[in-house]
């Protein structure tokens, strides 16, 4: 068993996560506006693209992980990832928001999916291999709670930072651009930025964390290697056996559900706040700042949550909290019980509204990854084989194809309602009234009936605190009797 972890040994590893938190607010909030709406590609096409550079993404997650289960080296399973991706990842993140003048809409298209791809890529290579590290530092069932919870408290300050030097710094509003998002040669240096500060988390965790290789699990050294086809061979095998687990079964299909939910947010986000609420720059950032203050602040207690009530209860309430948040407004404001645009107190309750929500889905993502180490726990007395890796890749698979689909859903949503992609359209007056409400209905009320099935599939989870107590001392048993 490895020792006690340290709180600068907890800070090293959940700064790792910075770098995932900045790319997933440039890609959530960002990514489709630029190319639909500043560069004129159609919602279509760039849904088709973010959704190939995801389902990309997603079939590469379980090989990572595999493989990454399985390596041998003297600097242990997971940091030879780490070091290799740091500067694909920035290069490939620059190339994506910087494609070359005078390209036409299908060449821009193909500029999105290849560049999209290869930075999805790069943070696979990095990403899988982090989030196994995590379940690795430590197997009691409270502390791995507060480890995840460091790692998505720095995820959402680079969440943070990337809003703030993107609201607050390139896209202020300014008299050539009164929507400062439409500012196309701001997205260049931003991007730069934004590659540098990844780099540097990457770097930053694996210094931090590497003085704790030696205490990992190493897998077994009498196993033959095996070749890249062999890995993915492998990794199908992997995959049917991590969904042997039934606890782990039903959090792969209630993951397959709600990120369908996400896709169809993380795509049309921006254009929500941009045309159906009519936000500034300012009220953009603490709009979208207010979710991650919230899971920063429902981190703190996410623990003693867990301690309390269990995990099983912890990650219903979450994840059924945040589609409450998300639909209400858009429902409200349908219906006409929702303060007009333009009414002082429309931001700041919206604002209020997406902070309670991030408070709320903290306790689902920070209970989910911990429950995924308790089945990890698990497999391993089952099977006898140590796998992380492949429990974290299969559940960011299912993520990241039903958020491939949400986003092709919402773009040829927009082209259904006959949304104009175009630069020249930056204000809702630019936009039938009728097309906006559309918009408003795709976003909200169609999004509400998925997570049913969800927290159905959530609610037949089964590894209590009780039964894991038992897993690992069965587990530290088997250890000794093998020593």
């Amino acid at each position: 068993m490895a020792s006690a972890l340290t709180v600068p040994t907890k800070l090293a590893y959940g700064f790792g996560q910075f770098a995932e938190g900045v790319k997933n607010a440039c890609f959530g909030v960002l990514l489709f506006f630029f190319y639909n709406q500043v560069l004129g590609v159609s919602g279509a096409l760039v849904g088709i693209a973010v959704a190939i550079a995801l389902a990309f993404d997603a079939i590469t997650d379980p090989l990572a992980g595999s493989i990454s289960d399985n390596w041998r080296s003297r600097y242990g399973r997971r940091h030879p990832f780490l070091l290799a991706a740091a500067i694909p990842l920035g290069v490939a993140f620059y190339l994506l928001f910087n494609p070359p003048e005078g390209l036409s809409e299908f060449q821009l298209f193909l500029w999105l999916t290849v560049s999209a791809v290869l930075t999805r890529g790069a943070m696979t290579l990095y990403h899988v291999p982090h989030l196994s590290l995590g379940a690795e530092l430590s197997d009691n069932f409270i502390e791995r709670t507060t480890v995840v919870a460091y790692r998505y408290f720095f995820s959402y300050v680079g969440v943070l930072v990337a809003l703030g030097l993107a609201f607050g710094v390139f896209f202020k509003e300014t008299e050539a651009y009164p929507r400062g998002q439409f500012n196309h040669p701001a997205y260049s240096p931003f991007a730069l930025t934004m590659s540098v500060l990844m780099f540097v988390s990457i770097i930053a965790t694996a210094i931090g964390t590497w003085h704790r290789i030696p205490e990992l699990v190493q897998p077994d050294p009498n196993a033959p290697r095996v070749s890249p086809w062999g890995a993915m061979t492998r990794m199908f095998g992997d995959l049917v056996e991590a969904l042997k687990s039934p606890s782990f079964a039903w959090l792969f299909v209630g993951v397959l559900v709600v990120f369908g939910m996400v896709g169809v947010d993380a795509a049309l986000n921006l254009h929500m706040n941009t045309f159906f609420w009519e936000l500034s720059s300012s009220g953009n950032f603490w709009f979208f700042a207010a979710g991650p203050i919230g899971v920063m602040v429902g981190a703190s207690f996410a623990q003693r949550l867990n301690a309390r009530f269990d995990k099983k209860p912890s990650i219903i309430f979450g994840t059924g909290a945040w589609t409450f948040c998300q639909v209400l407004p858009v429902v409200l404001r349908l219906v006409g019980w929702f303060p007009e645009n333009g009414d002082e107190v429309l931001a700041p309750l919206l604002t209020f509204i997406k902070f309670v929500q991030g408070v709320c889905v903290a306790q689902a993502l920070i209970t989910f990854n911990s429950m995924l180490a308790d089945i990890a726990d698990e497999h391993e007395l089952r099977t006898g084989r140590r796998q992380e890796g492949i429990f974290f890749a299969a559940v960011s698979f299912s993520s990241k194809t039903t958020t491939a689909l949400g986003n092709m859903v919402a773009g040829f949503a927009l082209v259904a309602i006959g949304w104009p992609a175009s630069e020249t359209v930056q204000v809702a007056a630019d936009v039938p009234a009728e097309t906006i409400q559309s918009l408003g209905f795709v976003y909200g009320p169609v999004l509400s009936g998925f997570v049913i099935v969800c927290l159905w599939c959530y609610s037949k989870y089964s590894i209590d605190r009780k039964r894991h107590q038992e897993i690992v001392a069965e587990l530290a048993e088997k250890r000794a009797q093998a020593a």
